[in-house]
């Protein structure tokens, strides 16, 4: 039973909708020119993403589908447990879309944030998980995966309670507040 509630002990985020105009896609271009992160994705209507070759040619390509699986479910409302476009919740969204592309990988944002390598936030590339501690928790409860590198910001995709599945910047004083760690798992 403990096993059952760890699982499902994740996404307490509250954060308040700053915008009702959240149920269209975007047509976002994020890129970067700085020397040092040359990480970029670029984000169509459609949800689609792409990224530059930066890492090496074989983990580039499974990370540029694991980005384009998760965006797959931009829009997508919050559900508690949930792994389906129906509904989903942060730690869903990320095992979910690792698991469409053939990695197995823990459920709960907790145990995912025991997981790979640490990184820190200003060494992370696209394809990293970002972990947060919301509310009240001081525990590692949320979670999402870095989708674009942006100079010193961070776009990452994840569930929100209140707005289902988004893209954030790090800079947002909410999230920023509210990280944690970040990790590197190997693709």
């Amino acid at each position: 039973m403990a096993m059952i509630a760890a699982t499902f002990y994740s996404c307490g985020s509250k954060k308040k909708a700053a915008s009702k105009k959240e149920n269209s896609r975007p047509s976002v271009t994020i890129s970067n020119t700085s020397s040092k992160r040359t990480n970029s994705v670029v984000v169509s209507a459609s949800g689609k993403a792409s990224s530059p070759k930066t890492v090496t040619e074989s983990s580039n390509n499974k990370i540029n589908d694991v980005v384009e699986s998760a965006m797959s479910f931009l829009g997508t409302r919050y559900k508690y447990g949930g792994t389906t476009k129906k509904g989903m919740d942060c730690s869903g969204l990320v095992y979910t879309s690792l698991l469409e592309n053939d990695i197995i990988f823990e459920r709960s944002s907790y145990l995912m944030s025991q997981e790979g390598d640490y990184v820190k936030l200003k060494n992370v590339i696209i394809g990293d998980l970002l972990f947060f501690s919301t509310g009240k928790s001081k525990r590692v409860n949320h979670v999402g995966l870095v989708i674009a590198l942006e100079g010193e910001d961070v776009k990452f995709i994840h569930s929100t309670t209140s707005r289902g599945v988004i893209i954030s910047s790090i800079k947002e004083g909410y999230w920023s507040n509210a990280y944690k760690t970040a990790r590197r798992i190997k693709y």
